[in-house]
């Protein structure tokens, strides 16, 4: 195993077919400790239900790319992507590949670094989030992410609650900050502000100095009320289109059905952004096959974008995560200052990832599920 770790003033490469090394400064000077080059990780042979999973030893560690970091994993959560992956979501994409390491967000140290690593140290607590469409996701004893999908761990918050935050924040993140560009003094309206991305979402707008309004069952309204929305109203029981008052410069809808749809197209202002977090690429592939499916879903999305633009004045856009250095930093920012959070409701030990993923997918559980490892 070839394995590249960076030096204070120096390069090295080490190779051992048996072992790699990390560096750690001491007042002697530089020492090396031996690191597993296999380790535990949660198997996806092939797409199912919960039983699927398959934890196993002895999994290979990938070597280090020059911008890579190696991170010893404390805790992972389990998000909708990743239940919904192994249900088979994404097949076009990933079952040549199989099997897969799902996860997405990580909390832990680092172990190593790769040579052109720059701004992180073996030892520090981290946090981050890899990309949708990463092979060998963060469910594993040691998870493997750039430098720019990471950053450190605000010391005010644990391994746990930091590894439920990052990718329900970016996602977030990309929609408000990277697409609708929100700034002081607008309007925005969270549509599902109860889930994760949601939640987020109205922290991130409030922290923006924007109104907040957002859609929620009966149970989140008093947490998002509490997080800075100014209107926080149960969507069973609401003529939301009368309650929600004046027009909104940006919606966010993580449901994404035709009646929120619908109602965040009619509460936006003109030059105001619609995002959905359910665009249609990934499932019109599954259905169709990569060559015929993205077309469709293009064609789709650019429809829609022409005849809201010309209905209604407004921007319609399908949103998703993506790994955003900036955002991350920002992120790490607000958790410092006690200004976001995602509850987490409860944590399973990385031995019971089975029993977690049927929790989620039986709805016994509807907050945030961690993976702790030992």
């Amino acid at each position: 195993m070839r394995s590249l770790f960076r030096f204070k003033h120096h390069n090295i490469s080490t190779y051992n077919h048996n072992e790699a090394f990390h560096y750690s400064k001491s007042n002697l000077g530089y020492s090396f400790r031996s690191i597993v080059t296999s380790c535990r990780a949660v198997l996806l042979p092939r797409f199912g239900g919960a039983d699927v999973l398959e934890l196993r030893d002895n999994v290979r560690v990938p070597d280090l790319k020059p911008n890579d970091v190696l991170v010893r994993t404390r805790a992972v959560s389990v998000n909708p992507l990743d239940t919904r992956m192994r249900a088979g979501y994404g097949r076009s994409l990933f079952e040549s590949l199989l099997p897969l390491i799902l996860g997405r967000d990580v909390s832990g140290e680092v172990e190593a670094v790769g040579h052109s690593v720059q701004t992180l140290t073996v030892g520090q607590e981290v946090f981050g989030a890899l990309h949708p469409t990463a092979v060998r996701g963060t469910y594993a004893d040691y998870a493997i992410l750039s430098e720019d999908q990471l950053t450190q761990k605000p010391a005010n918050i644990s391994h746990v609650e930091a590894s439920a935050i990052p990718f329900a924040a970016l996602t977030a993140w990309r929609a408000l900050k990277s697409t609708a560009r929100i700034t002081k003094g607008q309007r925005v309206l969270v549509v599902g502000g109860g889930g994760a991305v949601g939640y987020s979402a109205v922290q991130l707008a409030v922290a923006a100095g924007c109104s907040v309004s957002a859609t929620c069952e009966s149970e989140s309204i008093d947490r998002l009320l509490a997080a800075g929305a100014e209107q926080a109203l149960d969507y069973t029981s609401e003529d939301l289109e009368v309650t929600l008052k004046g027009q909104y410069n940006a919606v966010l809808d993580t449901i994404g059905i035709h009646q929120t749809e619908r109602l965040g197209i009619n509460l936006l202002k003109r030059g105001g952004h619609y995002m959905t977090l359910q665009g249609e690429s990934a499932s019109l592939a599954d259905r169709y096959g990569l060559a015929i499916g993205l077309p469709t879903a293009t064609a789709i999305l650019l429809k829609k974008k022409m005849q809201y633009k010309s209905s209604h004045g407004i921007e319609y856009w399908w949103t998703y995560m993506r790994t955003d250095a900036e955002g991350l930093h920002e992120i790490h920012r607000l958790i410092k200052a006690g200004k976001l959070k995602v509850p987490v409701q409860k944590t399973f030990p990385i031995t019971q990832v089975r029993e977690a993923h049927d929790a989620k997918d039986k709805r016994i559980i509807p907050g945030k599920v961690v993976l702790e490892f030992d």
